[in-house]
């Protein structure tokens, strides 16, 4: 690991200047968990690390009538744990407690974890892999190589890296909204438009400038959070990331049919993956194990296997199909 200088300012607004005038490649430290990885690794190489971790500012947690709001330095562990999040919005609390290890969701905060970078080897494999977002137009390894847990969706001839976060997810189902704080003022970002796909600019992961910091994330109260589920797929139950996951709510009509949707993607995408055909092809249609696998048949309509992670468009047609039951009795219920 390279010498940078460590800075700690004890307010928002002291975070914000010292992003103002930081050298190039200065980087926000909150729980450290990704970071530190990376900085070991020599993938990150910051001159200055900015330490907001201890700001009382960014670590509320606020349950409101209308909407759900929380600091991006919340822990996980803090938000997963919360009662009235856990009773109305479980999906949002699962997607956290099936995230990292009870020690990492007890140090990670909840802005640090949307802002992850991806865990595919090539791109922490070192110098030997060529990697675009590493080094822009040196190529990727994993298209053609070994593949299995790469992208299904979203993928360029650039970059086939999977997201690995599961709360992006869940908060893409949900609308959720991030609130950014920098020299510029405050403005709003819709999670769904947070990041994006790589294209031929694969280090380019989200649209927040260099002197942006998360401040708040806020989620819309709805029906569909309180009848929701996050299911997450993988090799192993635990410390291990998704081949396949999905974020699902639902409610009914009086006649017992799908009244609202919601349905995103997780560990099959380079972005968190909102999949609103197949939402469509859900609504007033009575929920059966039927209409659920079409969902989830739309749902992955336009994967691009490689070669070997083609047995994940099946997996993930039925995390789908079997989100949206669980879901579908949880609004019953």
């Amino acid at each position: 690991m390279r010498a940078f200088t460590y800075l700690a300012p004890d307010t928002v607004d002291a975070a914000l200047d010292a992003l103002r005038t930081a050298q190039p490649g200065t980087k926000i430290l909150a729980g450290g968990t990704t970071l530190y990885d990376l900085m070991k690794l020599g993938i990150e190489t910051p001159p200055a690390v900015i330490d907001v971790h201890r700001l009382a500012e960014l670590n509320t947690i606020d349950v409101g009538e209308r909407e759900l709001v929380f600091g991006a330095g919340a822990r996980m562990a803090d938000v997963a744990g919360h009662p009235a999040i856990k009773a109305g919005y479980p999906g949002l609390s699962e997607s956290l407690w099936r995230a990292a290890s009870q020690q990492l969701r007890n140090m990670a905060t909840v802005g640090g974890n949307l802002l992850q970078r991806t865990r595919c080897a090539y791109f922490r494999g070192g110098p030997e892999f060529p990697c675009n977002k590493r080094e822009r137009g040196s190529g990727c390894a994993a298209i053609g190589g070994h593949d299995r847990g790469h992208a299904l969706l979203g993928g360029s001839d650039s970059c086939i890296a999977t997201y690995a976060g599961d709360l992006a997810v869940a908060l893409v189902a949900f609308d959720a909204v991030v609130d950014v704080a920098g020299p510029r003022g405050e403005r709003g970002v819709p999670l769904a438009g947070l990041h994006v796909e790589p294209g031929d600019d694969p280090a380019r992961e989200h649209v927040l400038a260099p002197d942006e910091l998360i401040v708040r994330i806020r989620v819309p109260a709805t029906a569909a959070g309180r009848g929701s589920t996050y299911l997450k797929i993988r090799d192993r139950e635990s410390y291990a990331f998704a081949l396949a996951s999905a974020a699902v709510g639902l409610t009914f009509d009086g006649d017992g049919l799908v009244d609202e949707c919601r349905i995103a993607l997780g560990g099959v995408a380079t972005r968190p993956w909102r999949a609103t055909e197949a939402e469509r092809s859900l609504l007033g249609q009575r929920l059966t194990p039927r209409t659920a696998r079409h969902a989830g048949e739309v749902a992955f309509a336009a994967a691009r296997p490689g070669t070997s992670n083609g047995f994940r468009v099946e997996l993930g047609i039925r995390t789908v199909a079997d989100a949206l039951g669980t879901a579908g009795e949880r609004a019953i219920g």
